[in-house]
């Protein structure tokens, strides 16, 4: 008995101990609801690269957000908010391998941008505070202003609870900024603990849905093989509509509305729903502001920054001017608005996202009854620009580094080992567009005045510098960065490190002057942005180095006057090469051979000679 006694008490004992642990957790989880009831729901939508209120799965999340929330004054509604952080834009702002973070005609776009997303915000009953700042001070700075107003507001204690979303990026310095802003909203006077989510939103399938056990990291690292599956096995997700004008309005509590109006003693600097800075705030000197706003008119055509722009060159390409159609044939050109969509400035900043653009061609073929390679090519260039999102998704820095994915093999073991040189004369004799090969000053001469450089431009230059000159190949990517007005980070370095074989794929080496021949085959292009060629006759125009001295006397332009001797010695192309029109290009795109059909097309792009081999058409679906 004493033992059956001491059993029923230490049984009574653990039970009493599991009650009392029981009722801590219970009184425990009740003292966390109501410190809960202490905190009042914001859900903060942050644009960064997705500036547009159509398919924004950013802005659809914070929606989200925002309905969950206990419903009061604070946490039905939302606050968008750009910043203009100075350590990805500024006109004092430069990288380390020498260039503009970013040019003055990016910043110019970025800017019509955001005061375009403001304006639409504000048509759908909502607003944009836009802030001028690094990103984490901003955040920090607005929300414990924003708690002590709300705590004041009433004497009761009762603070705000932030939930900062984001569209995901990929790449380091964007993820850098990402924790540093988690950080910022972690903690607040009322004792709330604020959250941060990013939500992947700029690519044309969802990286969720790619077919890989290992998910992107499981992506093939060249992209035909990529392509196919995912073209075999994954659907396009259905583009998101506007949310209504209710799910994005401001809150309406007034103490939150005094800080984003900039009216509190407690509004933070340079950030408010009307607050928008300059290029001279943004740190451009005048000259750099004259030249943005006085450009040429010799570019291509006027690149406007906004969702608004951005869908209007949409219906105007694709329905309106009925372009789509020959798409394929066109593509290849340089001259002219209208040799290729011209999508990618606003694609690049997300004024206008890629599912919606994939849907406006399959309406097109769906409205029209044309369907062909041309329909379906606009959407494989946008499973481009998906592929490098995933690629650099998978691979991390190695598309910034000088060995790229080989590492250590592109020392010598790798069949595309190099030894990279670095001539600064000669790689400014590349920026400025005298490096004595037409067809490469042509093009970097127009990205210089416009921003803006055809595909085959970019695949020739970037050719040129890293294979032809041995150059660095970063240099020329850091350089593309500051000056393009469509620069992606990751199609940019992505497309830059495999032009230098440093993903370990096949180096496409571009003979230029048989591209030149091919694609400006009257010189049209390149006396457009070279005039001191213009009285050169076609067959010299490309090779001006063949030119006799009576015959720049007669034509009016001197070698290494008024125009440079070649940088690097002409070359011709390889009669052995597997690539015996010498040069390739993504997608295929190689010369033809001597029976190459369709040598009539009246459709082929202004200048080219002839039609190119590509990848077969593919096909597409929707959810």
């Amino acid at each position: 008995m004493p033992g059956r006694l001491r059993l029923h008490n230490i049984i009574y004992t653990t039970l009493l101990l599991m009650n009392f642990a029981k009722v801590r957790s219970l009184s425990s989880m009740t003292m966390k609801a109501n410190n809960n009831l202490k905190t009042k729901s914001l859900t903060i939508s942050w644009f960064r690269q997705d500036l547009r209120l159509h398919d924004n799965p950013q802005l659809n999340a914070a929606v989200q957000q925002s309905n969950r929330a206990i419903k009061n004054d604070v946490s039905k509604g939302i606050v968008p908010v750009y910043c203009f952080d100075p350590r990805f834009i500024g006109g004092d702002k430069y990288t380390k391998l020498g260039s503009q973070k970013c040019g003055v005609m990016r910043a110019k776009f970025v800017l019509e941008s955001v005061a375009d997303l403001r304006k639409n915000l504000e048509k759908n009953g909502s607003g944009l505070v836009v802030a001028h700042g690094k990103a984490e001070d901003i955040f920090g700075a607005m929300c414990k202003s924003i708690d002590t107003e709300v705590m004041n507001q009433n004497g009761d204690g009762v603070g705000i609870e932030p939930h900062v979303l984001v569209q995901e990026e990929p790449c380091s310095e964007e993820m850098r900024v990402d924790k540093a802003v988690k950080r910022s909203v972690k903690t607040f006077k009322s004792g709330a603990s604020g959250s941060f989510e990013s939500v992947w939103g700029a690519s044309l399938y969802d990286i969720d849905d790619l077919p890989y056990a290992e998910g992107v990291n499981g992506i093939p690292d060249t992209f035909t093989p990529f392509r196919n599956k995912v073209e075999k096995n994954c659907k396009i997700p259905a583009p998101r509509p506007v949310p209504t004008k209710a799910s994005i309005a401001l809150p309406k509590n007034s103490a939150v509305l005094s800080v984003l109006n900039g009216e509190s003693d407690n509004s933070v600097d340079n950030c408010s729903l009307s607050y928008m800075p300059s290029l001279k705030d943004l740190g451009y000197t005048q000259e750099e502001i004259d030249f943005a706003e006085n450009p040429t008119t010799k570019g291509v055509m006027k690149f406007e920054g906004g969702e608004t722009a951005g869908l209007k060159r949409v219906q105007d390409y694709i329905f309106d001017k009925d372009l789509l159609k020959i798409y394929f044939d066109t593509r290849n050109g340089m001259l002219g608005g209208d040799y290729s969509t011209k999508f990618s400035p606003w694609l690049a900043l997300g004024c206008i996202s890629p599912r919606f653009v994939a849907k406006e061609c399959r309406r097109y073929e769906e409205e029209t009854g044309i369907v062909n390679k041309s329909t379906y090519w606009v959407v494989f260039e946008l499973l481009w620009g998906a592929y490098y999102r995933f690629f650099a998704a998978k691979h991390g820095n190695s598309i910034f580094f000088l060995d790229g994915l080989l590492g250590r093999d592109a020392h010598g073991s790798h069949p595309n080992s190099r030894k990279w040189g670095l001539n600064k004369k000669s790689l400014q004799a590349w920026k400025d567009g005298m490096t004595g090969y037409p067809l490469v000053d042509a093009n970097m001469r127009e990205l210089a005045a416009t921003g803006f450089m055809s595909n085959r431009g970019r695949q020739n230059v970037a050719s040129f510098l890293a294979l032809d000159m041995n150059t660095d190949w970063r240099y020329g990517a850091d350089h593309f960065e500051s000056l393009l007005l469509d620069h992606e980070v990751t199609a940019n370095w992505g497309n830059w490190c495999a032009a230098a074989g440093m993903t370990g794929g096949r180096v496409n080496r571009f003979n230029i002057v048989k591209q030149s021949k091919d694609y400006d085959k009257e010189g049209e292009y390149v006396r457009h942005w070279c005039p001191e060629l213009s009285d050169v006759p076609t067959k010299l125009v490309h090779e001006p180095w063949k030119m006799t001295k009576e015959q720049q006397q007669e034509y009016g332009v001197r070698l290494g006057v008024e125009y440079p001797n070649p940088i690097v010695k002409p070359t011709s192309p390889n009669p052995y090469a597997r690539d015996k029109r010498g040069g390739g290009g993504r997608g295929g795109g190689r010369g033809g051979g001597k029976n190459r059909k369709n040598n009539n097309n009246p459709n082929r792009g202004r200048g080219q000679r002839q039609d190119m081999k590509s990848l077969k058409q593919g096909n597409y679906d929707f959810n």
